[in-house]
């Protein structure tokens, strides 16, 4: 008689959780690698994210993503940090260790970067890059680009000071030049991405006119069915290539997995699928 092994557990965290394609795309994964696992949601009250942790590990979960709003209180529970995860100050993966332990990462930049490398092909080294944006998700990618080598990396946020703080932070892995949008006004860049959160609210910040005329790529970290309109003005702006957060957010889960499974899973097929998905949300 055959005994099938119970599959290892895993789940994403967060409030609200149920737009997450994080249980279709690790599913994919699962498939396609050959992994015994099953992934779920878990909604966890405001009031209760380590309790929502402790209960899922406890009943045997292996790991877990964390969402939205609970990267900075993943990072203040993690018993052990990656050198990434320690630089954002926020994290969105958990590894729970046979110890006991818990070992913090986030996979953010290391997706956007692979995105941005592999799946468009535009190679980051030597780039002049604008973050447009110094909250959460700006302090998740600046590490992955630094060591990118790039030729200039600028933060540009409506409060200059958080710009200023969050370069401050990242001192010692290189340069970091700060300001408000406008402090960019005829100035030059490669690639502009943008992390702010006038994204989630479907507004634009205050850009200099001609910061696309020289872009190369114009990349939005959010993923929408629709054109943004960042990447609507980057195109009107004459931005030779605009790109959303589809493929940023399947690539830090393949990295997410293999943190986990020890495996990289292929990602072309599945960023494909999800874009087909939300071209049909209306």
């Amino acid at each position: 008689m055959t005994t099938i092994a119970p599959a290892d557990r895993y789940a994403v965290v967060g409030h609200p959780i149920g737009h997450s394609r994080s249980p279709i795309i690790h599913t994919q994964f699962a498939r396609q690698t050959g992994q015994n696992l099953c992934y779920e949601t878990i909604l966890a009250p405001l009031d209760a994210f380590k309790i929502t942790v402790d209960a899922f590990r406890q009943s045997g979960g292996k790991g877990m993503n964390i969402t939205v709003p609970f990267k900075l209180e993943a990072y203040s529970l993690a018993s052990s940090l990656t050198e990434r995860a320690a630089s954002a100050q926020a994290v969105n993966t958990f590894r729970f260790e046979k110890d006991g332990t818990i070992l913090g990462d986030n996979t953010d930049g290391a997706g956007l970067v692979r995105d941005i490398e592999i799946n468009l092909g535009i190679p980051l080294q030597n780039q002049r890059l604008l973050l447009l944006g110094a909250g959460g998700a700006a302090h998740g990618v600046i590490l992955p680009l630094l060591q990118k080598k790039l030729a200039r990396l600028a933060i540009a946020n409506r409060t200059p000071d958080k710009a200023k703080q969050l370069a401050q932070q990242f001192t010692g892995y290189g340069r970091i030049d700060f300001g408000d949008f406008l402090d960019f006004r005829g100035e030059h860049f490669d690639i502009v991405i943008h992390a702010t959160s006038a994204g989630l609210l479907n507004e634009l910040p205050s850009l200099p006119a001609g910061i696309f005329s020289d872009v190369r790529l114009a990349y939005d970290m959010l993923y929408r069915p629709q054109l943004t309109p960042f990447l609507r003005s980057a195109q009107n702006g004459g931005a030779q290539q605009v790109a959303d957060g589809t493929g940023m957010l399947v690539e830090q889960a393949a990295e997410s997995f293999l943190l986990w499974r020890g495996i990289r899973p292929e990602t072309q097929e599945i960023i494909r699928q999800i874009r087909h998905m939300q071209s049909h949300v209306s």
